[in-house]
């Protein structure tokens, strides 16, 4: 009897065991929420800023860049035409806003006084041009336009054949003299075998030549007198007002390619009023101060992730 009650109570702790070893329920999974994706990064895009051409108004380039330096925006190509191209090619090299405005403050007439007389001045005659070759050359310490720290371009004309050309290499201060050479002010300037003049009657403002250097967003500066605001008269008025006739026509196609358009307000400023140089300034800084919130609108529109 012992021995039996012994078997059962052995049988019965087997039963209990395996009962407790038997396969379990499976723990309840908790779904967790889809972790976001991390935001796509901005496009990364190449600001062209394209300085047009106006003799002396092209003091207004300078107060365009310190706008634009102020809301941290540096063009990543620049391309110049007539004046826009000595500004640029400065700016190119390094200066920047400031150090322009106080050049040009500084900027002594008789040293570049025989490419100067005939913007600041009523006289007519033919000069060579070579003080604002060398001027330029001083200025950016003889660094050909290749190695200058911001890629840069000059737009002149070819004398035979009325094409444009953009000088993207060599001599710095050549090529701002070829693209500031106006007829009947300057002799057309000999490199290699070429003659060439002001780029302005091609390119007043050179919207398509910085989307040519690779310029997804351009600035356009457009500094072209009025016709209906200038006088007329001297030889040399009647020629500016020449250019400005031929810019307006050019510039109703080019600078529809711009993303936005810098226009200063500078009135009734004569290409030779070199004594208005700080209100040329003031004023560009005022325009782009006008359009900057649509600039960075538009900038950070561009800059958006493509899906």
């Amino acid at each position: 009897m012992h021995a039996r009650r012994l078997f059962i109570a052995a049988l019965a702790a087997g039963v209990l065991t395996a009962c407790g070893s038997g396969p379990q329920p499976a723990p309840t999974q908790t779904a967790q929420p889809a972790q976001p994706l991390p935001p796509l990064p901005p496009r990364k895009i190449k600001i062209g800023l394209a300085l047009g051409g106006g003799a002396a108004r092209g003091f207004a380039h300078i107060g365009v860049i310190k706008a634009l330096e102020a809301q941290g925006i540096k063009p990543d190509i620049i391309v110049g035409t007539s004046a826009g191209s000595v500004v640029g090619a400065l700016y190119a090299y390094g200066y920047d806003g400031f150090s322009l405005q106080r050049i040009a403050m500084d900027m002594d007439e008789a040293t570049i006084s025989d490419w100067a007389i005939p913007f600041f001045t009523k006289s007519s005659g033919v000069l060579k041009g070579e003080a604002l070759q060398d001027y330029v050359n001083k200025s950016v310490k003889n660094t050909p336009m290749e190695k200058l720290k911001v890629p840069f371009g000059a737009v002149a004309t070819d004398l035979k054949t009325g094409q444009p050309i953009l000088f993207v290499r060599g001599n710095t201060g050549q090529a701002v003299r070829a693209s500031s050479s106006v007829p009947g002010v300057f002799q057309p300037v000999s490199i290699g075998s070429k003659a060439y003049v002001d780029g302005g009657l091609v390119a007043p403002v050179p919207v398509r030549f910085a989307k040519e250097m690779g310029a997804d967003f351009i600035i356009a500066v457009n500094i072209s007198t009025q016709t209906d605001t200038q006088a007329t008269q001297s030889n040399l008025d009647v020629l500016m007002q020449t250019f400005s006739i031929m810019g307006q026509r050019l510039n109703a196609f080019e600078l529809k390619e711009a993303d936005v358009v810098i226009q200063p307000a500078l009135g009734t400023m004569k290409s030779q009023d070199f004594q208005g140089r700080n209100n040329a300034i003031l004023a560009g800084e005022q325009a782009a101060a006008q359009v900057m919130n649509q600039l960075k609108a538009k900038l950070a529109a561009k800059r958006q992730p493509q899906s």
